[in-house]
Formats: C-alpha cells, structure tokens, sequence
C-alpha cells in the first residue's frame, strides 16, 4: 500500500463468529446493535435468518455462521450493522457476533493463495494474522456443504 492509501481507511472492526475472528472495514460499519427482537418469516434466501428493527429501518440480518463456521451461529449477543451497496444506494444489513468488537488498525496483507471469494485479505495485528472479510462477496456466497464440489468457509 502507498502511503496516500494508509489514511484513516485502515482501521478495523475485529469481530467473533464462533471462535473464530474476523476483521472488517471501519468505514462501512456504522454500529453493534445491542440485541434486539429477531423478526423471523418464512423464506428460503440463504443465509437470511429475519430482520430487526433499527433507528426506525428494517435491518436484514445474515447469519454467516454457516460461511464463516460451516454451521449456524452460536449464541450471540450483538448484531453487527454494516452498509452494502446495491449500485448507487447503500443499505443497511446486519451479522450477529459472539462477543466482543473492537477497532484495531495493523497491516494490510494479501490472502493466502486459495482463500475463499469473501475474504478480501490478511490484517496483521502484532503476533496476529486476522482474515478480513469482503462484506458483500460474505452475504452471497453459500452455505458451506450447500455446494459440496466448494470448499470454500470449511477451514477452521
């Protein structure tokens, strides 16, 4: 990265799911949501596991578990609220976590070679190598053993 690059973008949200850790732009986070009532309806999108109710928005949550963890999410008390970008408009979505977040600025490293479509590199935090996460390749991928000739989110 050159130095114009390494300007207040390179902070990051350290996140749980499961036990594993994850790290994810600073600037397209805009809260963790403290929980709140998860509205389930019957549907088959993958990966959607209903919506919540923020700052007067309805909030689709993803539970990326079955990605990330290959299974759903275990007990979580927050819900980590981020942007996507649907062409020129951004809306809100949503992941549940395990515990807790925090900001963290390291390194930017490149992923390992075969790494998964949504993650978009390495954040090196000291003796650390977090994964970070492409938020929007994450809430469109498929659930680990959905497509068994894929692999990718079946690491530990």
């Amino acid at each position: 990265m050159s130095s114009g690059e390494r300007t207040g973008n390179d902070s990051y949200v350290l996140l749980s799911v499961g036990n594993r850790r994850f790290a994810l732009p600073s600037r397209i986070v805009s809260e963790l949501a403290p929980p709140v009532r998860l509205h389930t309806f019957p549907q088959t999108t993958p990966l959607i596991a209903g919506v919540i109710v923020r700052r007067g928005r309805i909030v689709p949550v993803y539970d990326a578990g079955p990605v990330l963890i290959g299974r759903e999410s275990p007990t979580h008390r927050f819900y980590l609220v981020a942007s996507r970008n649907f062409g020129k408009v951004s809306e809100p979505a949503a992941i549940p976590v395990n515990g807790e977040c925090e900001l963290a600025n390291g390194e930017r490293l490149p992923p390992d070679a075969g790494h998964a479509p949504y993650i978009a590199g390495k954040l090196a935090i000291g003796e650390d190598e977090v994964e970070i996460l492409d938020f929007e390749a994450l809430l469109t991928s498929q659930p680990v053993g959905e497509n068994p000739a894929a692999p990718e989110g079946a690491r530990a």
